[in-house]
């Protein structure tokens, strides 16, 4: 397992902790295939009751890696291929997940923490989708679970601005479940998974399946026209241009779709 995603098991709770501080915990093809391993992993695993992701350093998760990014772009490949199948692997894992969020949470990073079933957050973290900032389109499923946590409203907001929102707006419209100082996040976070921890491991796994049957039926929409649509934007002129003008810390001057 690659350095980047790390992974320690005590009292039935494991912690998953994305290890690249220096990038912000940015999501790359290492770390992406590495959360989808531990995952796999630990549905295996009869000792787990409970799955804590983390981040190291100030920052959750600032969502892709722009410089990978910028390099898949020039090499006219899909720079999100495996985004969806992994929050989606994490989503439907087998153990209740808890996302502590001690800092920046933006696009993958947001998607990440809404792909857990829970999320602890301290008072000074952020979420965003900065995505039209940089020229690209949600894919569906993941806009599909922005609406199924906060509601078509506030995902119009965050979508269509971008901008950043606090905790504390953040929990007022139900996207997180508990916000606390930084200082104590580590301990209501463990606090919350021991207490799942405690209870039967049939009782949490046959939940956790009921839940997912739920709200199945979004499985049937057939979005595969805006999945298209997503990808040729990921690799289109808007995209290029917000990629790098975003590595460059300027402006972006976006050439439209008719470019």
């Amino acid at each position: 397992m690659a350095y980047e995603v790390l992974c320690a098991i005590e009292n039935r709770i494991a912690t998953v902790t994305l290890n690249r501080p220096e990038k912000r915990n940015a999501l790359n093809t290492v770390v992406l295939r590495g959360l989808h391993a531990t995952f796999d992993q630990l549905d295996k695993n009869p000792d787990v009751r409970v799955v804590v992701v983390r981040g190291e350093g100030r920052a959750f998760c600032s969502g892709m890696d722009l410089g990978e990014m910028a390099e898949r772009q020039a090499q006219h490949a899909d720079p999100e291929a495996d985004v969806t199948r992994v929050f989606q692997a994490i989503e439907r894992s087998r153990h209740p997940s808890i996302a502590m969020v001690n800092g920046d949470a933006y696009a993958g990073g947001c998607e990440l923490a809404l792909h857990c079933d829970l999320r602890v957050v301290a008072e000074s973290a952020r979420f965003a989708m900065p995505l039209a900032k940089i020229g690209l389109i949600v894919p569906f499923v993941l806009g599909q679970k922005m609406v199924e946590i906060v509601g078509p409203a506030f995902a119009r907001e965050m979508l269509f601005t971008g901008r950043p929102v606090s905790a504390a707006r953040a929990y007022e419209v139900g996207m997180v479940h508990k916000v606390v100082p930084l200082g104590e996040l580590e301990r209501a976070t463990y606090d919350l998974a021991g207490a799942i921890a405690d209870n039967a491991p049939t009782s949490l796994t046959g939940m956790k399946q009921v839940l997912l049957r739920a709200v199945s039926a979004r499985e049937r929409i057939d979005h595969a026209d805006l999945d298209e649509l997503a990808r040729a934007a990921r690799k289109g002129p808007d995209a290029t241009e917000g990629v790098r003008a975003m590595l460059e810390k300027r402006k972006p001057n976006f050439p439209g779709t008719g470019a």
